[in-house]
């Protein structure tokens, strides 16, 4: 590796570490967030952190913090990003007094791992959010259909994330009746179809151009339905549904599936 192209690469890593302290900013500051910490099931954690390798190996096919041209650099670069995101997340959680030397190791692994994937999330995402050009649309055209699936999944996950832990979300899908729930489903996939409509994720320059029908059974339905999956992940890994009876799963899966909805539609501005 030449000079100039170790440079690079620093550069790439420092616009990924400030995008990853960005992005996860506000979960870093959330007191549900240090809970899970030490109350998170450690299967539960660990088996997040597993998936979440192939989503970061992804998205650096997509749009990383630095060109790629083979599968085995964009596992490295996922695996840097987890790292940046450790280390993001252990120091601020110290500046902040979330973890101390007093604290018994498990419980400060468990905060920074929970709070490292976020930032490993936003330090993929930094190369475009700071405003660095990349060939994302030839990398979503090689994807192929599958690719727009991953991107919108991607972007259902990058907005629900920030609300999940919150008790809110649950307390909203408590006071919500059946029909206020099918109400705001059937909004989500408006929301979501109009945006699609007018942004496109056909890999293309140009929002997609098509009839009704294609766009809705093509985009707009599989998105929601993968927003409403990766919603139920989600609370599932926070332990959100445990103890739940059906109706209030499905009712707590609608109101994440909102924000979800709202972020795989508009995946393709974000990701």
């Amino acid at each position: 590796m030449g000079r100039n192209a170790e440079l690079k690469y620093l550069v790439a890593t420092a616009r990924a570490l400030a995008g990853g302290t960005i992005f996860a900013f506000p979960l870093l500051m959330t007191m549900e967030m240090w809970w899970l910490g030490f109350h998170m099931d450690p299967f539960r954690l660990a088996l997040f952190l597993i998936v979440s390798l192939p989503l970061l190996t992804g998205l650096s096919f997509l749009s990383g913090f630095e060109d790629t041209f083979r599968w085995r650099d964009d596992v490295m670069d996922a695996l840097t990003a987890y790292g940046i995101g450790f280390v993001a997340s252990a120091a601020l959680l110290m500046l902040f007094g979330v973890i101390g030397p007093n604290q018994p190791w498990t419980e400060i692994v468990g905060k920074i791992a929970v709070q490292s994937v976020p930032a490993a999330i936003g330090g993929m995402l930094a190369r475009k959010q700071l405003g660095e050009e990349c060939d994302q649309e030839s990398n979503l055209r090689r994807a192929g259909y599958p690719g727009i699936l991953f991107v919108m999944a991607m972007g259902a996950l990058f907005l629900a994330f920030n609300v999940a832990p919150t008790e809110e979300m649950l307390l909203i899908s408590f006071r919500m009746s059946p029909w206020q729930a099918l109400g705001l489903a059937l909004l989500s996939l408006l929301v979501l179809h109009a945006f699609v409509y007018a942004i496109g994720f056909s890999g293309q320059a140009e929002p997609v151009r098509a009839p009704l029908w294609h766009t809705v059974l093509r985009f707009a339905v599989p998105g929601y339905g993968i927003a409403l999956l990766v919603s139920l992940y989600v609370l599932w890994t926070f332990g959100r549904t445990d103890g739940m009876a059906l109706m209030e799963t499905v009712q707590a899966m609608v109101v994440l599936g909102f924000p979800a909805a709202l972020g795989a539609a508009t995946a393709r501005l974000v990701i």
